[in-house]
């Protein structure tokens, strides 16, 4: 795998694929501190094909078995302002949304889409989880605004039916869309993972160079939520509902009220069902 990258991915400067590990971010994490003041040219990528101890957003871990499921990591060194980092959460959701469905057929690339914040979804089933991590590490020390960027991924490959019932929800896996798509089944996982590197790679690039003005557009085209009704839930507890529509240029997702939009930073959405009188 690492060398079928190393040829695919020829701007990354480190690519690594172990057997083994607890987590890939925490791994990337651990190696940008251990560096300290050196100066090391980056993007980095390590994948794995087991992660004892992977991790989701809000502290969830990853349920995961070898063959099962693709895993991996990239660090990006990015230049944006302090108030602009949530959104990077967005655009490598964007990304990731993007890239997978370069590798399918238009059809079926209609129904993969992306659930605010950065959940993939596959016929409204997740299909792919990310983990956006920061830290100002290294050469962070010459520029405010330099920081480094750990973006994780799980995505499922197989085992979706064994995930929806212990999870008690829906899950998709890779699989399924192969099954369903011509593009898809001629995927390999390298395949897979070189074009979602390079996304984040080219969105990052982006992002820095142009701002985040096409961050809204760019959510629109592959938006699972658009014009349904939801609730937005914090630590169990409902904090709006309403109807989504889209995102502001700073990622946050827009709830229609009856007092009008609120922009919404941080919570779990559920899909409320539309009842008729």
């Amino acid at each position: 795998m690492a060398q079928a990258l190393s040829s695919a991915l020829p701007g990354f400067r480190r690519v690594e694929w172990v057997e083994r590990t607890g987590s890939t971010n925490a791994d990337l994490l651990a190696m940008i501190r251990d560096a300290g003041s050196t100066r090391l040219a980056r993007p980095w990528l390590l994948g794995a094909h087991l992660q004892d101890s992977g991790r989701g957003r809000a502290g969830r871990t990853w349920q995961n078995r070898a063959g099962a499921n693709l895993m991996f990591s990239c660090a990006f060194d990015v230049f944006l302002p302090p108030a602009q980092l949530p959104a990077l959460s967005l655009l490598a959701g964007v990304a990731v949304c993007r890239a997978l469905r370069s590798l399918m057929t238009p059809d079926g690339a209609e129904h993969l889409r992306m659930k605010w914040p950065n959940d993939i979804q596959w016929k409204w089933a997740k299909l792919a989880g990310i983990l956006v991590e920061v830290t100002r590490a290294g050469t962070t020390r010459m520029a405010a605004d330099h920081y480094v960027a750990i973006i994780g991924i799980g995505v499922n490959l197989d085992d979706a039916r064994a995930l929806s019932q212990s999870l008690n929800r829906q899950v998709a896996d890779w699989s399924e869309v192969a099954a369903t798509d011509a593009g898809a089944a001629q995927a390999s996982a390298a395949d897979m993972v070189a074009a979602i590197a390079t996304a984040w790679y080219d969105i990052l690039g982006q992002a820095v160079r142009h701002g985040l003005d096409d961050l809204p557009q760019a959510y629109a085209d592959i938006d699972a939520l658009a014009g349904q009704h939801i609730n937005v839930l914090h630590e169990g507890r409902i904090v709006q509902a309403g109807v989504a529509r889209g995102i502001n240029s700073m990622g946050q997702l827009l709830v229609h009220t009856p007092d009008g939009p609120v922009p919404v930073s941080v919570g779990e959405v559920s899909v409320r069902p539309l009842v008729l009188s």
